[in-house]
């Protein structure tokens, strides 16, 4: 989920704290709870850090080792010890209720990411393999919504945190397994439902922000990809994404940011731009489109003798990637 989500689902999970009665009785424990759960909410994506340093860093690592088994104990333990001597519980009793829910905040989080396209490495160290089910959007306007309005009646006094937030999560919880039914119902029948369905071609079903929309991608034999829309039931196909043989498509293969690129995804194609004196080689990823196109990209630009002058890995419009890869033909 996006950043947003993520910190109103914390203070969510500290208003459900409120059905533990140690925590209920205690404001002071409370408080720490609510801190620890928020900081739990967040603790997963501390390698968002690693995009000071390098994008493609960023796009190999993200969502990674910090998603992974030995992390959902690691980040608790952190938090606990940091934030129960801050607010002046070193009681072992009372220490275990903040790693309870700080490992709550922690198990929520990468279970909720492993719902999106962009997916996690969760099963980490048994399998570097990225997990992602294709169910919710990074944002879902319902689960933010539903979060805020909760947070809100619980500052306003109108209802208890308990029943409130158990109300909150058992409609969180239907509202997940109506959206995991949904998208299986709609992959089984996309066979049927494609008029130009042939043998050997995969279905992959794409989350949009909107509960009846979702993209859709065909993966066929030859490793091309038709990239379709099915809105309210009805499937419409208007692209073919061919990944180009180009020798500077092999040639880019070998550039560390490429690696990174292709590490992260198994559905990307390339696209060849020649120039005067070089390449602009331009690899995105199919699961990802907005208004026809593929923001998430690596891209290598190359002299004639495929060796790279520039690149770019990340999110970015087409009309961003033409100017910010603007070359006069006379300076390669």
């Amino acid at each position: 989920m996006d950043t947003a989500t993520h910190f109103v689902m914390g203070l969510g999970l500290a208003g459900l704290s409120f059905v533990d009665p140690v925590v209920a009785s205690q404001p002071a424990l409370a408080g720490a709870v609510m801190v620890a759960t928020v900081l739990a909410s967040q603790a997963p994506d501390a390698d968002t850090a690693l995009r000071l340093k390098d994008n493609a860093l960023y796009i190999r690592n993200h969502r990674g080792i910090t998603h992974s088994l030995p992390f959902l104990l690691l980040w608790p333990a952190l938090i606990t010890l940091v934030i129960g001597p801050l607010f002046g519980f070193t009681e072992l009793h009372d220490l275990s209720h903040i790693a309870l829910w700080s490992f709550i905040g922690v198990a929520v989080h990468v279970f909720t990411d492993l719902f999106n396209t962009y997916g996690t490495q969760a099963a980490r160290p048994f399998t570097e393999k990225w997990i992602a089910w294709n169910i919710i959007h990074i944002f879902d306007p319902f689960i933010f919504g539903s979060h805020v309005a909760a947070i809100m009646l619980w500052i306003s006094g109108f209802v208890p945190p308990a029943p409130l937030f158990i109300t909150l999560y058992a409609c969180i919880a239907l509202y997940y397994i109506w959206r995991t039914l949904v998208h299986a119902r709609l992959t089984r029948k996309l066979k049927t439902k494609d008029i130009h369905h042939s043998p050997g071609e995969r279905y992959f079903v794409i989350p949009t922000i909107s509960p009846t929309r979702w993209n859709v991608v065909k993966a066929k034999p030859d490793g091309s990809y038709i990239i379709g829309l099915l809105n309210s039931g009805r499937l419409e196909w208007f692209k073919h994404a061919v990944c180009s043989t180009h020798p500077a498509v092999e040639h880019s293969k070998s550039h560390p940011d490429i690696k990174a690129f292709l590490y992260f995804t198994s559905y990307a194609v390339a696209e060849v731009e020649e120039l005067p004196s070089g390449y602009i080689v331009r690899w995105g990823d199919v699961r990802y489109l907005h208004r026809k196109q593929f923001p998430f990209v690596a891209v290598l630009v190359m002299d004639s003798q495929y060796h790279p002058l520039n690149t770019y890995v990340g999110w970015l419009s087409s009309e961003k990637l033409d100017e910010r890869f603007a070359i006069d033909p006379g300076s390669m």
